[in-house]
């Protein structure tokens, strides 16, 4: 049985991971190219999201609801890097 601190560090280590991922896709990769600014966004979605899942799989909720609340979180981080990435809805926040 993992400990909530073993968890906090994996919830925290996957964003970390996927914006290293991004930095070294970011020099080595020719059609990949973020600015400072696009991984400042990506920084905070990911920290954020898993700040927020953090606090909901601390809760003292049934594992059934923290399930559904952690997938309607993730969702709602897919539809907004969807919207950021392409443009997916045409709205101004994507810079259409």
């Amino acid at each position: 049985m993992k400990t909530l601190k073993q968890t906090s560090i994996l919830t925290f280590a996957i964003p970390a991971l996927l914006l290293a991922a991004a930095f070294f896709g970011n020099l080595f990769i020719e059609g990949f190219n973020w600015s400072l600014f696009d991984f400042i966004i990506a920084g905070i979605l990911l920290f954020g999201t898993a700040f927020i899942i953090n606090l909901v799989v601390s809760s003292n909720k049934s594992f059934s609801s923290k399930l559904i609340i952690c997938g309607i979180i993730l969702i709602v981080l897919i539809l907004i890097w969807m919207e950021l990435a392409v443009g997916i809805f045409g709205t101004p926040f994507a810079g259409s």
